[in-house]
């Protein structure tokens, strides 16, 4: 690049191009709510029959569509912000060097040579003339660089050596823009969609390329910007992102989603947005790894071992994803379904091991109650479905006991769930280990509820779940007003007095048939306290007519209602059981 294009390239006008952009985005992601969250709501709650699904099909593309294009657009606005500010910094350096060089007595030519003027001691009776140094657009190795101020050393003319810094630091400046230019015109040709009205799985997947590509390219653009807290909690990074510029969450949003969706304290929509962003993308890239995976070769052994070998895990891993991912993708799409089920917010996603995915039916930032489960042993992003599927039934049941007030129902599956009763459940680490994560999570939602009036927090836990909520009390502060179990085995504390919620507010339910109440404590072993099933534990055993372990949510249960209730604030209208004909065990466990 040259120095008359340098000094007449406006970074500003590129910034400007940048907030186009970024307003489209924001335009794409509102026509994607309104695709979404009404027009489908309103087919799916009015209208019926084939023709009805059809509609419904292609709305959910087009809504896919508008995200894609909202992922775009705020991509190539931090493309063009990252661009402007390498350029702005080439600029100023090439004009800090310009006018230093003036006002030393030297003039700058339109190649950006340096003349410098007569001057020193007199040689043989003249003053050394002055001259014109090049300006060097390579990058001198040490030894060129000493010679270079060896010469400017004994050259006569002081002003030559002075001449050859600006010179230096000229030729510098047009190399970083030179530079700069030749980083970005290929990342931003990169962001160029195909020419064509579908967004496939490879579009999504580019997606992350390009994310990747723009984010090395724009390191010293992202480094220049305020940085996330290091192992800040939820206050600080909610501080952290509302000093932000609106380029700046721009910024963050399109090159970090993962890490910006993974924030505890910061507003629901932002982490919905960041986190659908990641979803999307995964969702893309684990189909086609997929689908390149050969078929099996069935009808040979040893191909097949080895297939196994090779293929077989990562298969595995593959299929369980993308099943939980789609499961999320359908909870979107029943938006405005029966009893006007809210939108869905993506609070937290990971598909690395198991798997991670916090899910929330209405916002809880304007919540005034909110409900937060904890699932337990096997739960994973493969199984998602099901336990959304509780808070699904949660959220219908407690809406219709709120009178009139808004209530949120979260499904958090944000630590490491056994994998298997016998050999992992036995252990209580997994509570201890998923506790903080749970405590911050908790501890988010207070901060980021931008209600007057601060939210009614329940937490659920289910079977092991119940055993983190126990470790969460223990090992911190458990930000929650009431607290129910369902199925617990244990929950690491010796009474409600421990739970860390106001008296009277610790609550239970045991079906029958669920051998986990009866079985649990004595089959895990170890310091785990009495099972809040047992008297001595001074929880409300409320009644339950489902039965077994799993299904304390079923549509239209009692053991159902009664969750709702505490949910809603309305304990005094649960339906408490009284206690069984059991004989007390030392240990702390009823025996029938």
């Amino acid at each position: 690049m040259d120095m008359a294009t340098l000094r007449a390239l406006r970074p500003s006008e590129f910034e400007e191009a940048a907030d186009g952009y970024r307003a489209m985005s924001s335009t794409a992601s509102a026509a994607k709510d309104t695709v979404e969250n009404q027009i489908r709501a309103g087919i799916r709650n009015q209208l019926e029959g084939e023709t009805a699904a059809a509609a419904m099909c292609e709305l959910s593309k087009l809504g896919q569509n508008f995200h894609y294009a909202q992922t775009e657009c705020a991509l190539i606005s931090t493309a063009l912000n990252a661009f402007a500010f390498d350029m702005a910094a080439a600029k100023r350096k090439l004009e800090t060097a310009v006018a230093d060089a003036e006002a030393a007595g030297c003039t700058v030519g339109a190649d950006g040579s340096v003349t410098y003027p007569a001057g020193g001691r007199e040689v043989d009776g003249k003053v050394p003339e002055g001259g014109t140094v090049a300006v060097g657009l390579s990058p001198k190795d040490s030894g060129a660089s000493a010679l270079d101020r060896q010469a400017a050393h004994l050259h006569p003319n002081p002003n030559f050596g002075k001449a050859v810094g600006f010179a230096d630091r000229i030729g510098d400046a047009l190399k970083e823009a030179a530079d700069a230019d030749a980083k970005w015109a290929p990342k931003l040709r990169a962001l160029k969609a195909d020419d064509d009205l579908v967004v496939s799985a490879r579009d999504w997947s580019d997606t992350k390329s390009d994310q990747d590509g723009v984010g090395d390219a724009g390191k010293r653009y992202l480094d220049s910007l305020p940085q996330p807290p290091k192992n800040g909690g939820p206050k600080d990074n909610a501080a952290w992102w509302k000093d932000l510029t609106p380029e700046q969450r721009a910024a963050w949003l399109s090159l970090r989603p993962d890490s910006v969706g993974s924030l505890d304290g910061l507003p629901s929509a932002v982490r919905d947005e960041a986190n659908r962003v990641v979803l999307d993308e995964t969702l893309a890239r684990y189909r086609l790894e997929l689908a390149s995976i050969p078929k099996p070769p069935w009808n040979d052994l040893d191909e097949l071992r080895d297939w196994n070998a090779k293929y077989g895990e990562r298969r595995h891993h593959l299929k369980a994803s993308i099943k939980g991912m789609e499961a999320i993708h359908r909870r979107f799409d029943a938006t405005g379904g029966v009893g006007g089920l809210p939108e869905a917010y993506l609070l937290g996603f990971s598909p690395a091991d198991d798997g991670r995915a916090i899910i929330a039916n209405g916002n809880p930032d304007t919540a005034d109650h909110q409900a937060v489960f904890v699932p337990g042993t096997t739960s994973n992003l493969s199984g998602i479905g099901g336990n959304v599927d509780r808070m699904v039934n949660l959220w219908q049941v407690a809406h219709s006991k709120s009178g009139g007030q808004s209530v949120s129902t979260i499904t958090w599956l944000g630590y490491d769930a056994p994998d298997e009763v016998a050999r992992d459940a036995r252990h209580d680490s997994y509570a201890y280990d998923g506790a903080p994560a749970f405590n911050r999570f908790l501890d988010g939602l207070e901060v980021s509820h931008s209600g007057d009036t601060p939210p009614h927090r329940t937490v659920i836990g289910h079977s092991y779940g119940s055993t983190v909520i126990g470790a969460a009390a223990q090992k911190g502060t458990l930000n929650a007003d009431d607290v129910v179990f369902a199925g617990s085995p244990g929950v690491l504390v010796s009474g409600a007095d421990e739970m860390d919620v106001p008296e009277g507010h610790v609550w239970n339910e045991e079906a029958d048939r669920d051998w986990v109440p009866e079985l649990g404590g004595p089959f895990l072993g170890g310091d785990w306290g009495i099972t809040p099933s047992a008297h001595t534990f001074g929880a409300h055993q409320m009644t339950t007519d489902t039965y077994g372990h799993g299904k304390y949510w079923e549509p239209c249960s009692g053991s159902l209602l009664n969750q709702a209730l505490v949910v809603v604030g309305k304990g005094d209208d649960v339906e408490l059981k009284p206690w069984p004909d059991k004989t007390f065990n030392p240990p702390g466990y009823w025996v029938k």
